[in-house]
């Protein structure tokens, strides 16, 4: 299943709570001309390295599909970050 939503959770060095919902997908539309200049940066890469562009575009969907449930935390003294991907 690929992720839907990220959440993005920190405290500030105030110690206030802020939580933000990034939807997935209306970030990837957003984002599309400039992930279409990024795949095609991709396969020349692979041309350059003299990797095959199909397994590095199916190394790429096997971790895309495996990120939903990741969490990873960043802290710091008073500052933490929490990512988490649904």
């Amino acid at each position: 299943m690929i992720p839907q939503l990220v959440t993005v959770r920190y405290n500030r060095s105030d110690g206030r709570r802020r939580r933000l919902f990034v939807p997935v997908l209306p970030v990837a539309l957003m984002l599309s001309p400039l992930l279409l200049l990024a795949v095609l940066g991709g396969v020349v890469a692979c041309f350059v390295t003299g990797v095959p562009p199909l397994g590095a575009l199916r190394g790429a969907g096997r971790l895309l599909w495996a990120l939903p449930g990741t969490r990873f935390e960043i802290e710091d003294g008073p500052m933490a970050f929490l990512v988490s991907i649904r």
